[in-house]
C-alpha cells in the first residue's frame, strides 16, 4: 500500500472523507467531503416532502483534472469538475421528477453559495415513498438534519470532532504555542506556527483552528517544498479550520491564505483545508 493510498483510508475512516478542490487551480484550498456534506443537507432540510439519504462529492468520472498551483494536502483531489450524488425520498404530493428538481435547485445553491465549490454535475436517485403525514411532510430545522446525518455516520464523525478537540487544546497547550522559540522545530518554528494561528484566527469567518490531517495534531504545518525547477525551494504553509456557518468556505480559505502570506516576511505558499463547518466565530 502506498502512502497516499495510507492516507485517503485513514481520512476515511476518520469520517473526513475526500478533500475537494475549492477555487480551482489557484485556489489553494480544499474542503473535507464531510463538511460539505453536512452543508448541503442542511439546506435540503428546508424541502417539505423530501429526505436526502446517501450524498457524495467527488470528481466526476472521466473528467480533466489539472495539477494544482500550491502543494496540496497527501491524496486531496486535484482541481476539477466535481459530481455530487444523492438519494431521496419524497412524498407522494407532487410526481418525483419535480422533487428532484426542486432538490437539485437547492443542493446546486446551497453548493455555491455556502461552500464556493462548483459543481458539474448533479445525480439524483429515487428510492422510495414518505408517508404522508404532517411530520413527514413538513420541512426540517438544519440542526435536526445535522443530527441525522452524524447519527447516520456513526462513529467516524465523532471521531473526527473527537481528534479536533484534541489537536486545538494541545496546540494550545505545548511549549511554543504563545510564541517560544524552544519548542517543537528548529529554528523557533514553533513561533512561526503561532502567528500563523494568529493570522488565521483573525479573519473573519473562522470559527476554530482544527488539526486532523496526518494525525500530527497542529493546525499549522510549515515546510520547504522542492519546485522541482530551477527556482529555490519555498516554504509551505498550511492551515486547517473551521468555518463559520454563514460564511462562504472559499471567501474564507482565500482570505485566510492572505492573511498566512502576509504574516511571515518570507510570504510562504499558503494551502488551507476546511475541516468543518460550524457555530460562530469566536470574537468577532
Amino acid at each position: 500500500m502506498t502512502a497516499d493510498q495510507w492516507t485517503r483510508r485513514v481520512r476515511e475512516q476518520l469520517g473526513l472523507g475526500r478533500l475537494l478542490p475549492l477555487g480551482g487551480v489557484h485556489g489553494g484550498a480544499w474542503l473535507a467531503e464531510s463538511a460539505a456534506r453536512g452543508e448541503l443537507l442542511r439546506a435540503a432540510a428546508h424541502l417539505a416532502g423530501v429526505r436526502v439519504g446517501a450524498l457524495r462529492v467527488g470528481p466526476l468520472e472521466g473528467a480533466a483534472t489539472r495539477e494544482p498551483a500550491v502543494p496540496p494536502p497527501a491524496s486531496a483531489l486535484r482541481p476539477g469538475p466535481l459530481r455530487l450524488t444523492a438519494e431521496f425520498a419524497a412524498a407522494g404530493t407532487q410526481p418525483l421528477p419535480a422533487s428532484g428538481a426542486q432538490l437539485r435547485a437547492v443542493l446546486e445553491a446551497a453548493a455555491g453559495e455556502r461552500l464556493g465549490l462548483d459543481l458539474a454535475r448533479i445525480d439524483l436517485r429515487a428510492t422510495g415513498l414518505l408517508d404522508v403525514d404532517a411530520e413527514a411532510a413538513a420541512p426540517r430545522s438544519e440542526d435536526a438534519a445535522a443530527q441525522e446525518d452524524a447519527a447516520a455516520q456513526g462513529a467516524g464523525n465523532a471521531t473526527v470532532r473527537g481528534a479536533e478537540s484534541t489537536a486545538v487544546r494541545g496546540a494550545e497547550d505545548s511549549p511554543g504555542s504563545r510564541g517560544s522559540l524552544d519548542a517543537a522545530g528548529p529554528g523557533g518554528a514553533s513561533a512561526e506556527e503561532e502567528r500563523v494561528r494568529q493570522a488565521a484566527a483573525r479573519v473573519p469567518g473562522v470559527a476554530r483552528l482544527t488539526g486532523v490531517l496526518g494525525g500530527l495534531g497542529r493546525p499549522v504545518h510549515l515546510e520547504t517544498v522542492e519546485s522541482g525547477t530551477a527556482a529555490l525551494p519555498r516554504r509551505h504553509a498550511r492551515v486547517e479550520l473551521a468555518v463559520a456557518r454563514g460564511h462562504q468556505a472559499l471567501e474564507v480559505a482565500l482570505a485566510v491564505r492572505r492573511a498566512v502570506g502576509a504574516a511571515l516576511p518570507d510570504e510562504p505558499v499558503v494551502a488551507v483545508v476546511v475541516t468543518a463547518v460550524d457555530g460562530e466565530p469566536a470574537g468577532k
